[in-house]
């Protein structure tokens, strides 16, 4: 494993008890949280395999829950994430499962707020580090380090190749890129991270083309 910076191996900067118990926990929210685009109303948080039998001890359950408020992994209002929450009147929940997992560190997050519901599954990979793995059904790798787009789209021929053609005239650089689908020419996921910040105006472009349905831009 190729290590970027000394902070890969001692761990961030961070309030809690644990870099992959706690300051994950807090990644994870905070993505799922801008992966959604708003402030939920309702936000439930499922812990399996390691998460569920100590999340009370390493206080996953507070800093998970402070990502999803939108509090960074240093914050010192993280331990009164649940007072916090109350007062921007989210409601929450924990649940506890037994179904074991792929990687002993897994949530799910599942948010809310009028019609919109999304469900986000993230990892705990250590040193603060984390991978998202599935969003709403599909299955992805995302680290959340990188600039990166979410296309939601019809699996259809031509699709990819006109959002990625938009970005080669932009000079955006893919880093990374994967497609996720349901069934073959059904609902897929369009995974780009790119190693330069997506305009809104590219964005735009995105959106327009034929068999998009939705597009999220993840910033760092």
């Amino acid at each position: 494993m190729k290590y970027r910076s000394v902070f890969d191996i001692i761990g961030p900067v961070m309030v809690g008890p644990s870099s992959s118990h706690t300051a994950g926990a807090v990644r994870i929210g905070q993505l799922a949280r801008k992966l959604f685009g708003r402030a939920p109303e309702q936000v439930d948080i499922r812990f399996f395999g390691s998460f569920a039998r100590t999340y009370k001890g390493h206080a996953t359950d507070v800093a998970a829950l402070a990502g999803v408020l939108g509090l960074a992994g240093d914050d010192p209002r993280i331990p009164g994430a649940f007072e916090l929450a109350d007062r921007h009147g989210l409601r929450f929940a924990f649940h506890e499962e037994a179904a074991v997992p792929p990687h002993p560190n897994t949530m799910v997050i599942e948010l809310s707020a009028a019609d919109t519901r999304m469900s986000v599954t993230g990892i705990s990979i250590g040193g603060g580090l984390v991978q998202l793995t599935r969003v709403d059904g599909f299955d992805l790798q995302l680290s959340g380090e990188a600039p990166a787009l979410l296309i939601f789209h019809q699996d259809a021929y031509g699709t990819i190749a006109s959002v990625t053609q938009l970005l080669a005239d932009a000079k955006i650089n893919i880093s990374h890129m994967e497609v996720s689908r349901a069934q073959r020419g059904q609902d897929a996921l369009m995974v780009i991270e790119t190693d330069q910040p997506v305009s809104a105006d590219i964005l735009r472009l995105v959106q327009g083309q034929p068999r998009v349905f939705k597009t999220i831009k993840l910033d760092l």
